[in-house]
C-alpha cells in the first residue's frame, strides 16, 4: 500500500503495515474500503489496530476449544511481551506495536481485549441479560474502536463511550450476521432472559419455525441494537474534521443492517444478515418471503408488492430540530440526514419502490442564515461523492430536478456527473429535487408554452397537460403515489404540486434524521390499506383496503421504543 512508505522507519517495518492492510482487506473488506476516508497519513495506523483485533479474531475462533485456547494463549503471551519491550519480529504484530508506541495508545484496553478473547476462545460467553451482552460485545469490540481515539484526535470520556459504543453495534452487527452458523455450533450470543421470557430454547431458534415469539425476541435484539446506535452517533462529531467521513461511514454502515434485520425478523435466524459490499451497500435480497414462511395471522410481514407504491416522495424535514434537541449545530443535524437519506434508499430497494423523489433544497431555504446554506451544500456535496458510486453499483438512477443556474458550479457539475454514470441504471431511480420550487416549475413551463405560441408552434387552444408536462424540469418524471413529510409538519410546501395531484399524503412526526426502513414500511402499509379512486367509482377488484385519511396529529405508526 503506498501510503505506509510514509510510515517512518526500516523497510521491514513497513512492510508490516501492508501486511496488515490486506489483513484487514480480507476479514473486514467494507472496513478496509471505509478506512480510505480517512487522511492518508493515518490509515496505516488503524488498518494495523483493526488488523490486531482481526487476527486476534480469527485464533480465537478456528479450530478445537482447546486448541484454540492455547494458541491464543500464545498469541496474547507473546503480544504483551512485545508490547513491553517496544519490539516485535512478527510480520503483523511489528505495526500493531509500532503504532501502540507511536501514539501512546492504553494498554489496559489491549489487556482487556486479549483477556475477553481468551476467555471467548475455550467457551461461549454465560449471557443472561443485555448489560451482559453489552459487557461482552464492549470488552471484545469496544475496547479496539476505543484504541482509535488518539488517532482520530477524539479526547474525554465522552468521545471514548460513543467510540466504544459504535464499535459494539458493529460487533452485534457480527452477531446477527452469524446466528445461523452459531445456532447451528449450539453457540447463543443472544441474551438468555429474552429467550426464557418468551418460552424458547436453543431448539427453537435451530428449528426457526415462524412464530410471534420468535418475531418478538429479534425485535428485542433490534432494540438493544437501537440503543447502541443512539449512543454511538456522537462519535461522528467529537473526532477531528479530516476523520468524521471515516465514522459516518460505519455509522451509516451499521444502521443498513439495523435496517436489514427490521425487514427479516425471524428469518434472519436462517438467513443471517448479508455482511456489508465494500461501496458499504446492503446486498440485495428479495423482499419476498420464503417457502413455509407463511405470515400468520397478525404476524408483522413485508407489504404485498402489489401494494407497494410505485413512486414515493419524501419531505426530508426536522433535522435542524434533531439536532437542537441535541445540543447540536444544524450543520450535524444536515450530516445526520444525510445518512437517512442514503437509508432511505436502501429501503425503498428493499420494498420494491421503483421512484424515490427527496426534497433536498427548496428555492425558499435561500432565506436562511449563510453559515446554514454552507452546511447544508457541503453535505448535500459531501453525500453526492461519498456515494455515488455505492448507489450506481446498486442500480440507482440519480436525476436532479430543480433550477440549475444558481447552485455553486462544482456541485452542479458533480450532479450533472453523477447523472450521466448512473443514466442506465433501473433498479430504483432517485431524484433529488435541489433548489426547487413547484410554482417556479410550473411559471417557467407556462412561459415555455407562451413562447411556442407566439413563435406559432402550437395553438392555445390545443394546449393540453402533456404539453405542459413536457416543459417541466424532469418531463418523465410519473405521478407521485404517496408523499410523506417527516417532524409533524402537515403541508406539501411547494413540493411536486403537479405530480401530487392524487398523491396520498402521510404525515410521520420523526425527525428526518430517526427515519428508518420501519417508518417506510409502516407508510407504504398505510398506503396499501388506502382505497384509491382518482375522482371515479372503486373497481371492483380493488376494494380490499379500507379508507385511511388521517386525522390532524395522524399519519404514520407511532414509532416503537
Amino acid at each position: 500500500m503506498a501510503e505506509s512508505a510514509a510510515v517512518t522507519g526500516p523497510p521491514e517495518l513497513q512492510e508490516s503495515y501492508r501486511a496488515c492492510a490486506a489483513e484487514v482487506g480480507r476479514a473486514l473488506p467494507a472496513m478496509r474500503a471505509a478506512t480510505e476516508a480517512l487522511p492518508s497519513g493515518l490509515r496505516p495506523y488503524v488498518d494495523a489496530v483493526n488488523a490486531f483485533g482481526c487476527r486476534s479474531d480469527r485464533i480465537a475462533d478456528e479450530g478445537r476449544p482447546a486448541e484454540r485456547g492455547r494458541r491464543f494463549t500464545r498469541w496474547r503471551t507473546d503480544t504483551l511481551a512485545e508490547l513491553a519491550s517496544g519490539r516485535s519480529a512478527h510480520p503483523l504484530r511489528r505495526a500493531f506495536v509500532d503504532t501502540v508506541r507511536r501514539w501512546e495508545l492504553d494498554r489496559s484496553l489491549i489487556e482487556e481485549f486479549l483477556a475477553a478473547m481468551q476467555a471467548d476462545s475455550t467457551s461461549p460467553p454465560a449471557i443472561e441479560t443485555f448489560a451482559d451482552q453489552r459487557r461482552h460485545i464492549r470488552r471484545i469490540a469496544g475496547t479496539m474502536t476505543e484504541l482509535w481515539a488518539p488517532l482520530l484526535g477524539a479526547r474525554g470520556p465522552r468521545a471514548a463511550a460513543a467510540l466504544s459504543a459504535l464499535g459494539e453495534a458493529c460487533q452485534l452487527a457480527d452477531h446477527v450476521q452469524d446466528l445461523p452458523a452459531d445456532l447451528a455450533q449450539g453457540r447463543c450470543h443472544l441474551p438468555r432472559a429474552d429467550l426464557r421470557r418468551l418460552g424458547l430454547d436453543l431448539t427453537d431458534l435451530v428449528r426457526a419455525a415462524p412464530s410471534p415469539a420468535l418475531d418478538e425476541l429479534t425485535e428485542a435484539q433490534r432494540s438493544h441494537w437501537h440503543t447502541l446506535l443512539e449512543e454511538a452517533v456522537p462519535a461522528t462529531w467529537l473526532v477531528a474534521a479530516e476523520c468524521r467521513p471515516f465514522l459516518h461511514t460505519l455509522l451509516l454502515g451499521a444502521q443498513l443492517q439495523y435496517d436489514e434485520l427490521t425487514l427479516l425478523r425471524s428469518r434472519v435466524l436462517i438467513e443471517g444478515l448479508a455482511p456489508l459490499t465494500t461501496d458499504g451497500a446492503t446486498p440485495h435480497r428479495r423482499v419476498a418471503r420464503p417457502p413455509g414462511h407463511d405470515c400468520p395471522p397478525g404476524h408483522d410481514c413485508p407489504p404485498e408488492r402489489d401494494r407497494v407504491p410505485a413512486h414515493v416522495a419524501v419531505i426530508m424535514d426536522g433535522n435542524r430540530r434533531w439536532a437542537e434537541a441535541r445540543g447540536l449545530t444544524a450543520q450535524h443535524g444536515h450530516h445526520a440526514g444525510q445518512r437517512a437519506a442514503l437509508r432511505l434508499v436502501n429501503a425503498a430497494l428493499r420494498l420494491g419502490i421503483r421512484h424515490l423523489s427527496i426534497y433536498a433544497f427548496s428555492t425558499e431555504n435561500w432565506g436562511r442564515p449563510p453559515e446554514e446554506l454552507t452546511a447544508l451544500f457541503d453535505s448535500l456535496a459531501d453525500g453526492i461523492a461519498r456515494s455515488a458510486e455505492g448507489l450506481h453499483a446498486l442500480g440507482v438512477r440519480i436525476r436532479w430536478c430543480g433550477r440549475r443556474d444558481r447552485i455553486d458550479g462544482s456541485l452542479a457539475s458533480s450532479i450533472a456527473l453523477v447523472e450521466h454514470l448512473t443514466s442506465n441504471n433501473g433498479a430504483l431511480t432517485l431524484t433529488v429535487c435541489a433548489d426547487y420550487g413547484g410554482r417556479e416549475e410550473l411559471v417557467t413551463a407556462a412561459m415555455a408554452l407562451a413562447a411556442e405560441a407566439v413563435a406559432g408552434t402550437i395553438r392555445p387552444e390545443a394546449i393540453g397537460q402533456a404539453d405542459l408536462t413536457r416543459h417541466l424540469y424532469v418531463p418523465e418524471l410519473p405521478d407521485v403515489d404517496l408523499l410523506i413529510r417527516t417532524s409533524g409538519e402537515q403541508r406539501i410546501s411547494n413540493f411536486l404540486p403537479w405530480q401530487l395531484a392524487y398523491a396520498e399524503l402521510l404525515f410521520d412526526p420523526t425527525p428526518w434524521p430517526d427515519f428508518d426502513l420501519a417508518r417506510l414500511r409502516d407508510a407504504v402499509r398505510a398506503y396499501a390499506g388506502r382505497e384509491r379512486r382518482f375522482g371515479g367509482a372503486l373497481p371492483a377488484q380493488a376494494r380490499t383496503g379500507r379508507a385511511l385519511t388521517p386525522a390532524r396529529g395522524e399519519g404514520c405508526t407511532p414509532p416503537r421504543p
